[in-house]
């Protein structure tokens, strides 16, 4: 009975595509993606020095730590969309890079003008950084989501914060295009909060959507 149930289970099987869940997952991340940078600009626009601010580290330490934070997110989100997948160095190099922001950003404080500290910290727009974040971030979470739900993921919590992480790092990098501010410590509160909220709206919706 049990050996007939198997033939029948493998018959007529076609083997599946190489990187067939990598290509799925980075596809739908890709085009979702592509939606947040279309809604960034009809919605928030390109920032107006954009030429002057490539030309400054600031910028471009905002662009690497956004696009390191997706990336690692990424990663992790590949490993645990597997029935038997666990990852812990995306998560301890995400939090490394964190940390070497943070005293990036206190060198910068401690190098400003007494006027200019709270500027760097709260800038003129921490109150809807974040919530800018968590807007771009949402259709790119959606896509993975909705990627995950075809595939296995051993923790569907766990695969669905990691997606946010992924999706938030991105919305992040999206924003950073349409953000003036210039410091670090903004970038690491601000930002940070808005990739972490991503992060745990995907693990909520994992945890329901991702069930097997």
């Amino acid at each position: 009975m049990t050996d007939d149930l198997i033939a029948r289970l493998s018959t007529d099987l076609k083997p599946v595509r190489r990187m067939a869940m990598a290509r799925l997952l980075v596809g739908a991340t890709l085009l979702s993606t592509v939606v947040a940078i279309v809604a960034m600009n009809m919605w928030l626009g390109m920032r107006p020095d954009m030429d002057s601010a490539m030309a400054t580290m600031n910028f471009w330490t905002k662009f690497t730590y956004t696009l390191s934070v997706a990336l690692l997110g990424g990663v992790a989100t590949l490993a645990l969309a597997r029935p038997d997948g666990r990852t812990r160095w995306p998560w301890y190099i995400a939090s490394a890079l964190l940390a070497l922001l943070v005293i990036l950003a206190f060198y910068q404080l401690v190098r400003a003008e007494p006027d200019d500290v709270m500027p760097l910290i709260v800038g003129g727009t921490s109150m809807v950084c974040p919530w800018r974040i968590v807007v771009l971030g949402l259709p790119i979470l959606f896509g993975a989501i909705l990627a995950l739900r075809r595939l296995a993921p051993r923790s569907p919590t766990l695969a669905g914060f990691a997606a946010g992480i992924m999706a938030g790092g991105a919305g992040a990098w999206v924003y950073s295009f349409a953000c003036a501010e210039t410091g670090m410590m903004f970038l690491a509160l601000w930002y940070t909060l808005g990739i972490v909220i991503v992060g745990v709206i995907g693990a909520v919706l994992g945890r329901f959507l991702l069930r097997w």
